[in-house]
């Protein structure tokens, strides 16, 4: 038996498999050929607790492009409800499936868990700390956009949430890149993934740095910012939105790098961290990268099937 391919967290991939992951999902958004429905022998299992669009979407036609059968679990549906344990769960249904896709919005520790077992592969579709997959998908969209990744300079704005871990592990990967996080106090980068990310991007001739102010903004290629209220979560700070007003995505932030494009995870909420005339606007690649999030999906699952790398 195989050896199975799981994809937990950003950090888990060796530098060559994120690097073919985001090319393959390059090749799939730009029309490259498919091998012949090459899950049509398998059967994933889309487990969300949480609401999603795009990447319950993504996962759920991805597999079924490729010729997988999918099965479909709500957050009520599995006896975990009734006290079953995750050890149990995960050793059944590695019985009948060969992909899990789960968001838990719970720790990272029960997604491995669910990984512990040698049959069937584990995608973290998001987890409280990490989006791997959203980043995944971010990549793709500067590379199908750039042409590269190498020495691009991304200004991240707003919470350091669980895309902003994601997208630090992944982009801090690639040669000379520079990813600036603007948050607000409070509500930065968690240290692990801060410190993680700035040594890797030093090990590589790039630089990742976090301040807490909207002052002396770099020159940058890239705007990303990403919803105030996460996903499952909430503020203990009633008056938190004071705190993230100066950090909204409007004209005047743009400006201070006229050549750049804009990214967004969505779902997103204009008027608050974003300007409508941002989201829609010209340097917008927000709706691009939600279709990226499919093509992804589609790498993610050939590659945790043994296909390309």
């Amino acid at each position: 038996m195989r050896a199975r391919r799981h994809l937990i967290s950003v950090d888990d991939l060796p530098d060559e498999d994120l690097d073919a992951l985001v090319r393959r999902g390059a090749e799939f958004a730009a029309g490259g050929a498919e091998r012949d429905r090459p899950l049509r022998e398998h059967v994933v299992g889309i487990l969300f607790r949480r609401t999603s669009t795009r990447t319950r979407t993504a996962f759920s036609a991805g597999a079924l492009r490729l010729g997988a059968q999918v099965i479909s679990y709500g957050p009520d549906d599995l006896q975990e409800n009734t006290g079953e344990s995750v050890e149990d769960t995960a050793r059944v249904l590695s019985g009948m499936l060969d992909v899990l896709v789960a968001r838990t919005a719970a720790s990272e520790a029960e997604l491995r868990v669910f990984a512990s077992q040698q049959r069937m592969s584990v995608v973290n579709a998001m987890s409280e700390a990490e989006h791997p997959t959203q980043a995944l998908a971010d990549l793709t969209t500067l590379l199908g956009h750039f042409g590269r990744i190498e020495g691009l300079r991304v200004l991240y704005v707003g919470e350091g949430n669980n895309t902003a871990s994601a997208l630090s592990l992944a982009l801090s990967r690639f040669p000379d890149t520079e990813l600036h996080l603007r948050t607000p106090e409070g509500y930065g980068l968690h240290p692990r993934y801060l410190e993680q990310a700035a040594l890797s991007a030093k090990d590589r001739g790039g630089h990742v740095e976090q301040r807490h102010d909207m002052t002396a903004l770099p020159s940058v290629d890239v705007i990303y910012t990403t919803r105030w209220q996460t996903t499952g979560t909430t503020k203990a700070d009633p008056d938190w939105r004071t705190a993230f007003a100066p950090f909204q995505a409007d004209e005047a932030l743009l400006a201070t790098s006229p050549e750049a494009v804009f990214l967004h995870d969505l779902p997103a909420h204009r008027g608050e961290e974003v300007t409508a005339a941002v989201l829609d606007g010209p340097r917008s690649l927000a709706f691009e990268q939600a279709q990226n999030k499919y093509h992804s999906a589609r790498a993610v699952l050939e590659w945790c099937t043994g296909g390309p790398r």
